[in-house]
C-alpha cells in the first residue's frame, strides 16, 4: 500500500509540475527590402543590435535594394561606410538585377561586396518561403 501512494504522489507530481521549457536554439533569419540608400543606416543598426541580443541564434541578414535609386550602389562614397558595417555585421547587400536592367546601371560597377539576384522581390518570397522574417521599406 506504501508503495502505492508512492507512486501515486510520484505520477500527481510528475503530471501538475510546469513542464521544463527547453532552451530555444533557433536560428532567426532576416530579409529587408529596401528602395533607398539611406535607410541602409537604421537597417545595419537594427542588424547589430539583433545581433547582439540572438547572439548564436542569429543568423542570416540580406538587404535587398530595388527600384529607381539602385544606381547610388554604385557610389563609392556614399557606399564605402556602409559596406564596412555590413560587413562587420555580417549582413549581405544583395543588388535586384531586374532594377539594374531597367534603370541601366551595369552590374559590373557595383561593389564586389553587392550580391546580385535575377529578381529582388522574387528573392524576397523565396527566402520568405525558407523562413526567413520579412521587412518592405
Amino acid at each position: 500500500m506504501k508503495t502505492l501512494y508512492i507512486s501515486l504522489i510520484l505520477a500527481l507530481t510528475t503530471l501538475f509540475s510546469s513542464p521544463v521549457k527547453a532552451q530555444d536554439n533557433t536560428v532567426h533569419n532576416y530579409v529587408v527590402l529596401t528602395k533607398k540608400i539611406p535607410q541602409l543606416k537604421p537597417i545595419l543598426l537594427t542588424a547589430q543590435a539583433l545581433r547582439e541580443e540572438e547572439g548564436t541564434r542569429f543568423g542570416d541578414f540580406q538587404v535587398i535594394v530595388c527600384g529607381q535609386h539602385i544606381g547610388d550602389l554604385t557610389d563609392k562614397v556614399l557606399m564605402t561606410p556602409y559596406l564596412q558595417e555590413a560587413e562587420a555585421q555580417g549582413v549581405t547587400i544583395v543588388a535586384c538585377g531586374f532594377s539594374l536592367k531597367k534603370f541601366k546601371v551595369d552590374a559590373g560597377s557595383l561593389p564586389r561586396e553587392v550580391k546580385v539576384v535575377d529578381n529582388g522581390i522574387l528573392h524576397n518570397f523565396q527566402l520568405q518561403n525558407k523562413g526567413y522574417k520579412s521587412l518592405s521599406l
